[in-house]
């Protein structure tokens, strides 16, 4: 991790209420930061048409009271309309349009590094620091910021961080990217932070139990949604669909036909408005083009490069070569073929343990 001077250095740390963050406030105060806690309010009624919060009263009290603990002032923010406009609005779209969106990625890109760290720098913030597991580096001979994963690979989230811009990393801190989860949870114990054994939230904030089809539901009307048909490789009807957001690349269970073998969804066509079905070699690629690519390590390339790519958060990282394309967008061509590559995921470039950069899967080939 980098060692900044801290003396008189100001930092805001994003303070979900959780366990992370917590300690990520707790650790700065030690090395003698002068921290402030701000906690982001996602009053979501724009995107509900009710009362909701994606960042709860109690999520808000569990943070009020680490900052208590800790002895730092907080502050409570409604990024509800950021949320809304660049997130949820988004989310739903994509899902309509038949790609499979990440909304935390985008989160992060437009609300927690977009809106709270322009915020944070005009209320006379050094750095902004958050609870990520992911660390900030320095190159050995250009001495340029680099975005690299934490030590522990299970919870490394740099994936989630690739859309960061390269020249606000001289300003970000994440103080648990050299730490395992075992020693957060014991420091948190020994800062007696009340929330040491807190529970991870591991569903999209914004979204209800009932799950991401009901919730675009409800945001649409049901008048909006189109059943369409659901065809085999060769074109013939199958059987009937409730609305292409209700699927996803790779699926076989919930289909409502039967064909007596299992199929899974391989193609989804917003033209057509048709799900697509057929054996799972169907759903093998070996390239892929990205979008809204961001290099957040490292130049543009100018040639063909050697590259470790993610094609989802939990997928293992697969040797390939990567070529620009033009402006934002690269061609991925994979040295083994990989199931399930979807459009709408986000594709992360490593090398060793430097994120590159990443972007939109747009189109497979």
């Amino acid at each position: 991790m980098i060692k900044h001077k801290r003396k008189n250095k100001t930092v805001f740390v994003a303070m979900s209420g959780g366990v992370d963050s917590s300690v990520a406030a707790a650790l700065l105060k030690s090395k003698g930061y002068y921290v402030v806690g701000i906690t982001m309010c996602f009053n979501i009624s724009l995107a509900l048409g009710k009362k909701s919060s994606c960042c709860g009263a109690d999520a808000i009290e569990d943070a009020k009271r680490v900052a208590q603990t800790l002895g730092i002032p907080h502050y409570v923010l409604n990024f509800g309309k950021e949320l809304n406009d660049k997130v949820i609005d988004h989310f739903v779209e994509e899902y309509l349009e038949g790609r499979t969106p990440n909304p935390c990625v985008r989160c992060n890109q437009y609300v927690k590094f977009g809106t709270l760290f322009k915020k944070a720098k005009a209320l006379g913030a050094d750095y902004l620091a958050t609870g990520h597991y992911a660390q900030v580096g320095r190159g050995m001979v250009r001495k340029n910021y680099k975005l690299k994963k934490g030590i522990q690979g299970s919870k490394d989230q740099s994936y989630f961080l690739h859309q960061i811009r390269k020249e606000d990393l001289p300003f970000i801190l994440f103080p648990l990217g050299g730490l395992v989860k075992e020693k957060v949870r014991k420091l948190a114990k020994r800062y007696h932070l009340k929330n040491a054994q807190k529970k991870e939230s591991q569903d999209i904030c914004f979204v209800p139990d009932s799950g991401y089809q009901k919730f675009i539901q409800d945001r649409i009307g049901k008048e909006m949604i189109s059943p369409g048909p659901i065809k085999g490789k060769d074109g013939n009807v199958l059987g009937e669909h409730k609305g292409i957001f209700f699927y996803t690349i790779g699926q076989r269970e919930g289909l409502g036909i039967a064909v007596g073998k299992p199929v899974y969804v391989y193609k989804i066509d917003k033209e057509e408005n048709a799900i697509y079905v057929g054996e799972k070699n169907l759903l093998l690629a070996k390239e892929f083009s990205v979008c809204d690519v961001n290099f957040v390590s490292c130049d543009i390339p100018k040639k063909e490069i050697e590259v470790k790519v993610k094609i989802r958060y939990n997928h293992p990282e697969v040797k390939a070569k990567l070529v620009y394309q033009k402006k934002g967008e690269v061609r991925i061509h994979l040295k083994r073929a990989q199931r399930s590559v979807t459009p709408g995921q986000s594709a992360v470039f490593y090398r060793n343990n430097t994120v590159l950069g990443g972007g939109i899967i747009n189109k497979v080939f």
